[in-house]
């Protein structure tokens, strides 16, 4: 069992997380029509306005997109440091089912039969 149940609610931090995470889909959904928008006002006129407009939205989504990725790894760093969460590193010695080859001088080379491979000359 892996101590994660489906009718348990998300945290404060889980919370958190899924809000900046819907911010910055509807940020970056919001850019194409900030485009439209920007060149309606380019053709009016208004070429300053329009270019900050384009790229407040795109500078606005980027650091959505930023601000969600660190906090979303912030949180599955603090769910995997949790003892229930039971996630277990693996060394070389604990890949059973890889045969190591018995006179190697490197270490993880894997051996191929010759239907596994095929010659191209």
């Amino acid at each position: 069992m892996t101590g994660w149940y489906a009718e348990q609610t998300p945290d404060r931090s889980g919370k958190a997380v899924i809000a900046v995470t819907l911010l910055a889909l509807l940020l970056v959904a919001v850019v194409p029509v900030a485009l439209l928008a920007g060149v309606v006002m380019m053709v009016l006129g208004h070429v300053v306005g329009g270019l900050a407009l384009f790229g407040g939205s795109v500078l606005a989504a980027a650091i959505a997109v930023a601000l969600a990725g660190i906090s979303g790894m912030r949180h599955l760093r603090k769910l995997v440091s949790v003892r229930s969460f039971r996630v277990v590193r693996l060394d070389g010695s604990q890949y059973s089912d890889v045969a190591e080859p018995a006179n190697s001088d490197y270490p993880n080379v894997l051996q191929l039969d010759r239907s596994e491979y095929t010659e191209v000359r």
